[in-house]
Order: structure tokens, then sequence, then C-alpha cells
């Protein structure tokens, strides 16, 4: 299904990937860890070909993506969904219109100037905000939102292209860790429910291993670890992260108590 074969970006003399590889047979939801500056999102936009590789493949059921140009360039893009710490919303515009924004790339460049969506696009939009928990915010201005909400409508965005993977790159960092566990939990349901590859750069272990199908563990652009989450254990999450491992690890699981116990009160309250 895809397949990334030795696949290197370097920026001048410094290597940002260095000769990853991936096989992914079906739909998996994966989980790529490491450091900041480790290689994961320079992997993401090499994926999506916001950023041309060095070297090496990018192979997607039988298609060299590496060598896609102008419009089946953009088909990719469009199949290959792409969604940002920061949202990358257009704060102005109401909900809605930013959910439609993720057909753009079968758009005529007049329906574009003018925001001339069909009525069919904008039911599937209702019905995709619907389905995240945040229909009701279809009119509002996006920046009116929270920044859970705002993750939430990005998600949305991406459901609109129909893409066959997504890519979410740091999807929770910027969140509290309610609305962490919420966008999560919308990224976890649409691998399950649509049967689509989701690929995720986290920070934590712990979301890794609770939502994630599969672990990808880089350090210094390297691939260092590949397998479920109950191989990642603290002596491979030593190799990931380096020597304070240990710490890093302990500070995760902190913070998924921290999170389940918001999540366990903000339920009792709704039952009140």
């Amino acid at each position: 299904m895809l397949k990334v074969e030795n696949l290197t970006k370097a920026f001048g003399p410094n290597v940002a990937v260095d000769a990853a590889s991936i096989s992914v047979e079906t739909p998996t939801m994966i989980g790529i860890i490491g450091r900041s500056g480790a290689g994961k999102s320079t992997l993401l936009r090499m994926l999506n070909r916001l950023t041309q590789e060095t070297s090496g493949r990018i192979v997607f059921e039988g298609t060299d993506i590496g060598a896609l140009k102008g419009n089946d360039k953009r088909r990719w893009q469009s199949e290959c969904a792409m969604i940002f710490q920061q949202f990358n919303l257009v704060p102005r515009l109401d909900v809605v219109s930013n959910v439609m924004y993720g057909t753009l790339n079968r758009r005529s460049t007049l329906a574009t100037m003018f925001n001339l969506f069909p009525n069919e696009d904008i039911h599937r939009a209702i019905d995709i905000l619907d389905r995240l928990g945040i229909a009701e915010h279809a009119a509002k201005r996006a920046e009116a939102l929270s920044g859970g909400q705002q993750q939430r409508v990005a998600i949305a965005r991406a459901l609109m292209q129909d893409p066959k993977i997504i890519l979410a790159d740091e999807p929770i960092a910027s969140l509290d860790p309610m609305n962490a566990q919420v966008v999560m939990q919308s990224l976890r349901q649409i691998h399950e429910e649509d049967g689509r590859m989701v690929i995720a750069n986290l920070h934590t272990l712990d979301t890794a291993r609770r939502y994630c199908d599969r672990v990808i563990g880089m350090r210094d652009g390297r691939i260092v670890f590949d397998g479920t989450p109950a191989q990642l254990t603290t002596g491979v999450a030593r190799d990931i992260y380096g020597a304070d491992a240990s710490f890093s690890e302990a500070a995760t699981s902190t913070e998924i108590e921290t999170l389940d116990r918001t999540a366990k009160e903000a339920a009792a309250l709704e039952l009140a």
C-alpha cells in the first residue's frame, strides 16, 4: 500500500531525514515519536510532497509519488491530507467555509475567488462537523473557537478531501489535556470507522501507546524503532530519546493521568 524506501532529505550539510524506510500493507494508525528536530515533520512533509526529497522513493499503491507533477501532484496532496499543529485556518472566515476549503483542489479558480460552493458540499461539510461534535459552530468565525475546536475544524477540512491518508503533524502539541484527548479520539475514530490510514507525529510515549497500532521512533533523522506499542519499553524509549528517556516517560504518564481525571470530571458534570 505505502512504501517509503531510503527516503532522505538534506538541507545543505545537515541531514534532516536519513535513509528512512517504512512499509505499510493495510490502513493503520501510526504514531511517529522522537525529540524535536528528530526529522518527524520533514518526513511527513515529504510524504505530502510539501518538501521534495533529496533521494529515495515514496510509492503508494504502485505509484511513484516523488515523480508526480502538476495536477497529478495536487491530486495526491488531496488524497494525502495534512493537519498542522497551528490549524492553518482562515481566522475571519466562518467554520463551514474553512471546512469546504478542503475541496479547493477540485474547484475552478473563479469559484474559489467568489467562495461559490455547491449545496451538496455545504451539506457534506456540516455532516462532517456534526460527526466531530462541532456542527453548532458552523456559522461562527474560526477565530471564535477554542484551540481544540479549531483543530477539529482542521480535521473536518481534511475529511472534505476524502483522503486515503491523513497526516497529522503534532496535532495536539498546543492543546490542553482534555482537548488533546478529544482530538486523538477523533483521529482514532476516523481510522477505525473509515478505514483510513492515519500517521501522526506525537511528542509523548503514552499518547502513541494509547491511540496507535504501530509506533515509529526517530532520532537524529533515522528510524531507530518500528514496532507495536507493547514493544515500546523503557529501554527502547532511551534509544529514541536519549539517556533521560525515563524522565520523559514519567512526565507523559502523569499527563495521561491528568487527562483521564479531567475527562471523568467533565463526564460527571454532564451527568449532574
